[in-house]
């Protein structure tokens, strides 16, 4: 018996993933240079502090991330944080769980888009927005549909481009700083400015910058599609996060140092400012398409992959209409929900394409309140079902990551919780309809994984 037959599945997805290539499919997804295009604002409200925020959400993140590992050993299946809150706590909490982080990998694809059109807007002002969109759109869709190997190969390819253009501006900003631009040398004011420092104000920054760490916890979307251990993925995930957590902090300090000084035309595009001081208008140029790379294809291509596998788990659930569960019998895909992420993320990207602030902000609130009820799940079935003695590993750091994300969520912007509570009641006005109208049992209906 497979692994996910002994939980009432049939293995539908193909198992062609190695760990290298779900560590590959990580970083892609959390983009390595993802400070790039929300620099301004983790900047402008942490007074500097960049890399210290960077590492604050590093650590909330890496609780996380264990506690990912821990579910996705007992539970190796597709779903992500639906699939652990729904075997670990209840099939209601699975529920509210899978519809906060959709609302994350959702916005997730979107904001790339967004970002990866203003970018484009400063290089080629002549070209309407709308094609960009529609040509990075369609684009991952094609991938995605291709199957997940070809989507890994070509994310490879593209994480190699991203990390080669982050040695370089690493390079040529270091060499900057030694010339005497900004703050004259790396200094340790971005770790910790004592005039500006506050707890608060660095949460509140926190809130924004671990939107770059967004991703890791996509790796577990791919559980039915890895051909190694179980174990596999929680290894995977704790490595890409620790390895991207690593560069963030390195080109976030670098670049907080070669700031000092500076006035931005505007915190959308504070890096590349930043750039242009470090290296000129070549460097600008280059860092500028890197984004649009790794942000428009990389990053979306990854977003989109990982909630079409979502979607895929609560239609076979019932939790959603049992078409999104369809998948293709050549490419071994669910194509009809990667076919509704491009068509959503398409929409929203072009609803919001002057509201990239508040897109960022509202991101964070999905897989935030999705990771409080994670931690919650691995309490509940490790410690109280399966009545381990691992107090460290299923009590105390689910715990400290519950408390440092619960914090963060308090210091988010009220905007943004108000537009995720709104998600919430609309997904509880949902579940309200699916059981009580629709009659769908509460139970999992095993049948729609024949």
């Amino acid at each position: 018996m497979s692994e996910i037959e002994q939980f009432g599945y049939h293995q539908q997805l193909a198992r062609s993933l190695s760990t290298l290539d779900l560590v590959v499919y990580g970083m892609v997804f959390m983009v390595p240079i993802a400070p790039y295009a929300i620099f301004g604002f983790v900047w402008h409200d942490s007074k500097g502090m960049v890399p210290l925020a960077y590492l604050l959400g590093l650590v909330g993140m890496l609780f996380t991330a264990l506690s990912y590992a821990s579910m996705s050993r007992a539970f190796p299946m597709a779903g992500s944080v639906y699939t652990y809150a729904h075997r670990g706590l209840h099939e209601i909490a699975g529920f509210f769980a899978g519809w906060a982080i959709l609302l994350d990998y959702i916005l997730i694809p979107a904001l790339c888009y967004v970002v990866s059109v203003i970018a484009m807007r400063g290089l080629v002002p002549g070209v309407p927005g709308w094609v960009w969109l529609v040509g990075l759109v369609t684009f991952n869709a094609a991938v995605n549909l291709l199957g997940i190997h070809f989507t890994v190969r070509v994310n490879l390819y593209l994480l190699a481009a991203e990390l080669l253009t982050l040695m370089l501006f690493v390079t040529l900003g270091g060499i900057a700083l030694a010339h005497g631009a900004g703050a004259g040398g790396l200094t340790l004011k971005p770790l910790y400015d004592p005039a500006a420092f506050s707890l608060a104000t660095v949460a509140g920054a926190t809130a924004t910058a671990v939107l770059s760490f967004l991703g890791f916890d996509g790796i577990s979307t791919l559980a039915e599609e890895n051909r190694g251990a179980a174990s596999s993925v929680g290894r995977a995930t704790l490595l890409a996060l620790a390895l991207v957590g690593a560069l963030f902090m390195l080109q976030t300090w670098i670049a907080a140092d070669l700031a000092v000084g500076m006035h931005f035309s505007s915190l959308d595009t504070a890096f590349y400012e930043i750039c242009q001081r470090a290296g000129g208008t070549w460097l600008r140029i280059v860092i500028i398409v890197a984004n649009v790379i790794a942000t428009g294809i990389a990053n979306a291509m990854a977003g989109q992959a990982a909630v079409s596998r979502i979607l895929f788990a609560m239609a076979r659930d019932g939790k959603l209409p049992h078409w999104l569960a369809r998948v293709h019998p050549r490419y071994k895909t669910p194509y009809n929900s990667t076919l509704l992420v491009g068509a959503l993320s398409l929409a929203v990207s072009w609803l919001l394409t002057e509201r990239l602030q508040d897109l960022t902000r509202v991101v964070n609130f999905g897989a935030l309140t999705g990771f409080l009820l994670l931690h919650t799940a691995v309490v509940n079935h490790y410690m109280r079902r399966m009545r381990s003695g691992d107090w460290f590993r299923y009590l105390l750091c689910p715990a400290a990551g519950f408390a440092v994300i619960a914090y963060v969520l308090y210091q988010m912007d009220i905007r943004a919780k108000i537009l995720g509570a709104c998600w919430l009641a609309t997904g509880a006005i949902y579940y309200l309809v699916l059981t009580r109208v629709a009659r769908k049992s509460p139970t999992l209906e095993l049948d729609s994984a024949q």
